[in-house]
């Protein structure tokens, strides 16, 4: 029998068919197949860039407190050099924070948020991520130490003080938020010993207060989302309390300000920046540290990233404090430059 119309017989023609058709559907599998493994790679690309918390990276903007402060900010060099000291500590804390996890990867499946962190899923093994761990480490060590040895020798400083407050420091009271504060205080430490530029200790005393303020802010946030449960997630809220915590949160937002305008009315400071505009700015500040308590207390935001990153009120606020200052720090420096261009 043929088809009639190439003179083929029928059963030559659908073995043909049949031939094409396996060939095709060949080909469809092994572009499935091609299409599963980039998938994989891309997926497991996305958990090692989460492992890295790219954005607790934002903290480290402590490091640029020496540039801005010091006056070096339309220093083209000085800007290189501290952008690269962020970038430094921005590996050195991933470092840290892959620690953290490794060790904390049975606790966080208990948590209700951080039981999607690519250790405590399984979507990344323990063995990688700590040969991540490790490179990170050294290699922006070694880049440090090519920068500057004392910058080098704070950012090891930095990194031993997270992996002891990983293994026992999280776990005692008060002293957990201290070692945190303490950690914020070597960044900016790190960012003026790196450009060589003198910083007001009332600067350094008032980072120390508002990162304690912070981060007594943290651990509110932690009881308000875990409840009863906190406990069982980290050990240290067996003795925080609400009322307690309220009450750490009142004393250090007091220090803080304190200190800011200890910062602002110190005779170094007006002769250094040529006025004494700062104090000007205390509206925003108190509105800044009112909001977070706000936020935190109330239970609308778990911890500072999340204030930092999601409310708009306080992004606003941050945002205009932080040009009020550029313009109050550099506004005669500005204007020098327009009127030599002129």
């Amino acid at each position: 029998m043929t088809d009639g119309s190439g003179g083929l017989p029928e059963w030559k023609r659908l073995q043909e068919n049949n031939e094409r058709n396996s060939l095709l559907n060949i080909e469809l599998g092994v572009l499935q197949k091609a299409f599963e493994q980039n998938e994989r790679r891309r997926n497991l690309l996305r958990d090692y860039i989460r492992l890295l918390r790219p954005k607790h990276w934002i903290k480290n903007i402590f490091v640029l407190a020496g540039i801005v402060f010091g006056k070096q900010l339309l220093v083209g060099e000085s800007v290189l050099l501290a952008l690269q000291g962020f970038v430094c500590f921005c590996g050195l804390s991933s470092a840290a924070y892959i620690l953290n996890d490794l060790r904390d990867r049975k606790a966080d499946r208990q948590h209700p948020t951080r039981k999607k962190r690519p250790l405590a899923d399984g979507s990344v093994s323990a063995g990688p991520a700590a040969g991540l761990a490790i490179i990170l480490a050294g290699g922006c060590l070694a880049w440090a130490a090519w920068l500057d040895g004392k910058f080098a020798a704070i950012g090891l400083a930095y990194l031993v003080l997270n992996i002891a407050y990983t293994v026992w420091l999280k776990n005692q009271p008060i002293v957990d938020v201290i070692a945190i504060s303490i950690g914020f205080v070597l960044r900016a430490v790190a960012g003026v010993v790196l450009l060589d530029v003198e910083l007001s200790p009332w600067l350094i005393v008032c980072t120390f207060c508002l990162c304690l303020f912070l981060g007594f802010g943290k651990r509110r946030g932690e009881l308000n989302e875990l409840g009863e449960q906190a406990s069982a997630f980290r050990k240290v809220h067996e003795l925080y309390t609400p009322a307690m915590l309220d009450h750490m949160l009142s004393v250090t937002s007091g220090i803080t300000v304190v200190a800011f305008l200890m910062y602002t009315l110190h005779p170094h400071t007006q002769e250094w920046i040529g006025n004494n505009y700062l104090l000007y700015t205390m509206p925003l500040v108190l509105y800044g540290i009112f909001r977070f308590s706000l936020l935190i207390q109330s239970g609308r935001a778990a911890g500072p990233v999340e204030v930092i990153l999601r409310d708009r009120p306080f992004q606003a606020t941050l945002l205009g404090w932080g040009l009020i200052c550029l313009g109050i720090i550099y506004g005669s420096r500005l204007s020098e430059i327009v009127a030599g261009g002129s």
